[in-house]
């Protein structure tokens, strides 16, 4: 129990800063030096060393430049009238499915979040259009706003993922192995959601109005031309990261360079846009890097202290089950998610659980998979569930009503969970294909 005492200390100082309102990137920053200083009782000049060398070596990995060419590259997209095109094209193809124009959600999520590794961008994207079109419709409201609640957290999973990005990167794991290992288990999350919207709609068809059962050829094309530049830019960015053409770093840069060159030539681009999206890209990679930089800092300490290296014998000598081990982590990561954001999460947990889930068998980029299907958990539930706050501002409906309606959606993602630990050949069959 002593080994353990640094962790719970820590722990708490942490919960005791975020707690005051701090920053996360101040709060870190703050239990570092506690640790390095008053736990470990190093120096200030020990600690100065210490902090340089870790703080410049976080900050300059080059993996890290695809964060804020994909943040751009999603608030291009945003500002300009893609997400309409995207409606316009899948409408169409959903008329013979029950439920019609509610899949347009989960749809449309699921090529926007392969456009852009955004979470909140996806939500918000997707649902400026939907969720007027959906009301002028009459569909029933709840599974409306839920699916879309449940389809923009697709963002973190279907790559490009920005989570994934930074997972990568603390975990040592190929970031291009960890993006194919993403898209089974994101398609597989869509369908469920697709598949509980129909259900629903089949039990109670009163929540879609009817339409139209047949498509046409010129419907068809008209499909086909609105969601070109869509495909264009997956097969962009996603078509050379797994050719072998470019990393995830040179993708990104193309995909911001073909978003630039397709806005222009569908005449959505002006100066304005441009800067403000530039600006806003600026604003939220600099939030991330730092956030980064200083969860690597608190890394470093625990490593100091031999926090991993405790805990992790600590639950070997508990001698729980590899079951027993990730129901424990699902339970710890829901909980984090009520409180933290997706970014937070992954970088102040994973010096902890990273050692005890490879030290039980698990794969490293099967739990990369896992551990960002948990934070899109968060991202629907309150009080901090970002994605929730989106679409309060889209609907202007009550958090509590926007929570509710989503919580189907959540327990829709407990099941994806559950399949991907009984078969985790769902996440590793693409990466095993890859040289």
């Amino acid at each position: 129990m002593d080994a353990l005492f640094p962790a719970f200390l820590l722990l708490s100082f942490l919960i005791l800063a975020l707690g005051m309102g701090l920053w996360v990137f101040a709060g870190l920053l703050l239990v570092t030096v506690f640790g390095l200083g008053v736990i470990a009782d190093f120096s200030p000049d020990r600690i100065g060393v210490i902090a340089r060398s870790v703080l410049w070596k976080s900050a300059t990995t080059w993996e890290l430049a695809a964060i804020p060419l994909f943040i751009w590259m999603g608030e291009i997209i945003f500002r300009t009238d893609i997400s309409e095109r995207l409606f316009r094209g899948l409408a169409p193809l959903v008329e013979g499915i029950p439920g019609r124009l509610l899949h347009t959600n989960v749809m449309g999520c699921t090529l926007f979040a392969a456009m852009s590794g955004s979470t909140a961008a996806t939500t918000a994207t997707i649902g400026k259009i939907t969720t007027t079109a959906l009301a002028e419709r009459k569909y029933y409201a709840p599974l409306a706003v839920g699916s879309l609640a449940g389809a923009g957290s697709l963002g973190l999973l279907i790559p490009p993922s920005i989570v994934m990005i930074i997972y990568g990167v603390l975990a040592e794991v190929s970031i291009a192995r960890l993006f194919a290992a993403g898209v089974l288990p994101g398609l597989m999350l869509a369908a469920l959601f697709s598949g509980y919207i129909m259900l629903q709609c089949v039990l109670h068809p009163q929540f879609a109005p009817k339409g139209v059962t047949s498509l046409t050829f010129a419907q068809l094309g008209r499909s086909f031309v609105d969601l070109l530049p869509i495909f264009a830019l997956i097969v962009i960015v996603l078509g050379g990261i797994y050719s072998g053409l470019a990393t995830p770093s040179e993708a990104a840069a193309l995909g911001v360079g073909a978003t630039i060159l397709l806005t222009y030539m569908m005449r959505c681009l002006t100066l304005e846009v441009l800067v403000e999206s530039l600006m806003s890209a600026v604003r939220t990679s600099c939030m991330v890097v730092a956030i980064l930089m200083a969860a690597a800092l608190l890394s470093s300490t625990m490593g100091y202290l031999h926090i991993p290296m405790n805990i992790a014998n600590a639950i070997a000598e508990a001698n729980f089950s590899p079951l027993a081990l990730l129901l424990m982590l699902a339970a710890f990561y829901i909980v984090l998610g009520l409180f933290l954001d997706g970014i937070s999460i992954v970088v102040m947990s994973l010096p902890i659980t990273l050692p005890i889930v490879v030290q039980a068998g698990y794969d490293p980029l099967w739990f990369g998979v896992f551990l960002v299907l948990m934070v899109e958990m968060g991202m629907i539930t309150p009080p901090v569930g970002f994605n929730l706050f989106v679409i309060q501002g889209l609907t202007g409906q009550p958090l509590g009503e926007v929570s509710w309606a989503a919580f189907p959606f959540f327990l829709v993602m407990c099941l994806a969970v559950a399949i991907l630990a009984i078969e985790p050949r769902i996440a590793l069959f693409l990466p095993s294909l890859m040289p």
